[in-house]
This record gives structure tokens, C-alpha cells and sequence, in this order.
């Protein structure tokens, strides 16, 4: 067994094959909790019983991979798409917190991709995002200048982080990881 990466990621190796134990992302932002296990659902793989996970954590997850060369983005809509209308969209909201402005941008390009599906989007979820977005308007700038970019993509922004003038949202007290782990995780080959 080995602890590749401490805040996301370990292998367990054997003769017969390994699997990865993925227990976060690389941005530490989408950790696998009891809400995992509590609304999976049962299913069958190669004859074997599992777990699936919920379609509401899984565009949790998949809505932070924004990178150059991968992008989850088509893989949230289609979530949408598939489970829109049985979404629990209470617990979508509660599962971005903070983070609710990448959500939003998810649904507003969902309603650009499918306009005939708009109405998987409740349309109290839109107003309540929207009412957010307008609140904001009228606020002060925030007072830390931090870049939230590094949540999307490990490498976008590091010109931002590194050589910039912005801290790195994906390290405490923004974040949930330490200096040392987002620094390992930047230096690592990731092809």
C-alpha cells in the first residue's frame, strides 16, 4: 500500500492487479464522506457487488476539473441531462457551499447546451443562485487578494499563485491543504 499523494490519493498493489483509493480530489475540495456512502446506490461491476456513487457528489467532483487538457464540464451536463429532474439539488447546493459560483456557471451552460432541457434545472435553484450573484454586486471587492482558479486547475493559474500577487485558494485557511501538499502535487507528473 502506498500513500501517492496524502490529501487524495493511495494505491494498494498485489500480484493480481492494484486499485486507487481515491478519498478526495487534487484541489482537496471534494473529500469522500459518510454522503457518499449514505446515498450511493447498489450495483453489480464484472459480477461484483458494489457501491455507485451518487450522481449529486459525482458532479460535485467532476464541476472543479477544469484543466487545459481535461475538462469534466460535457460530463456535468450529461449528469444533468440523465438525473436532473431526481437530483437533490438541497444537497448539490450544500455540497458547493462557498464554491457555489461554479455551479452556477455548470447550469447556466447547460441551458446553452440543451434549451429544450432547461427545466431540469428547478427554477428556484437558478433564482437562488442568481439572487447570490446579484447580492454580490452591490459588496465590497473580498479583502484577500487570493486566486480560486487553483481549485479548477492545478496549472492555470500558477503564474497567479507563484509569481503573482494572489494566495492560493487551495491551501488553509482558504483551503484544506497545506503548503507542502499543494507543492508536491504541482511537481508531480501527472501524464
Amino acid at each position: 500500500t502506498e500513500l501517492v499523494f496524502s490529501h487524495w490519493l493511495a494505491k494498494i498493489r498485489s500480484p493480481e492487479g492494484f486499485i486507487d483509493v481515491i478519498f478526495s480530489s487534487g484541489n482537496g475540495i471534494t473529500t469522500v464522506d459518510d454522503w457518499w456512502f449514505e446515498h450511493a446506490t447498489a450495483g453489480t461491476v464484472l459480477g461484483v457487488p458494489v457501491k455507485i456513487a451518487p450522481p449529486e457528489e459525482t458532479l460535485w467532483s467532476k464541476a472543479f476539473v477544469m484543466e487545459r487538457e481535461r475538462f469534466d464540464g460535457a460530463d456535468v451536463v450529461h449528469l444533468i441531462l440523465a438525473h436532473g429532474e431526481r437530483l437533490d439539488w438541497k444537497r448539490l447546493l450544500a455540497r458547493f457551499g462557498p464554491h457555489w459560483r461554479v455551479l452556477l456557471a455548470h447550469l447556466v451552460m447547460f441551458g446553452f447546451i440543451y434549451p429544450s432541457q432547461r427545466s431540469r434545472v428547478p427554477a428556484w435553484v437558478m433564482s437562488e443562485l442568481l439572487q447570490r450573484t446579484e447580492a454580490e454586486q452591490t459588496a465590497p471587492d473580498a479583502p484577500d487578494p487570493v486566486c480560486y482558479g487553483t481549485l479548477l486547475s492545478w496549472s492555470q493559474y500558477l503564474g497567479d499563485v507563484l509569481g503573482g500577487s494572489y494566495r492560493d485558494a487551495r491551501i488553509r485557511p482558504f483551503g484544506t491543504l497545506s503548503a507542502e501538499e499543494v507543492a508536491r502535487w504541482t511537481a508531480a507528473d501527472k501524464s
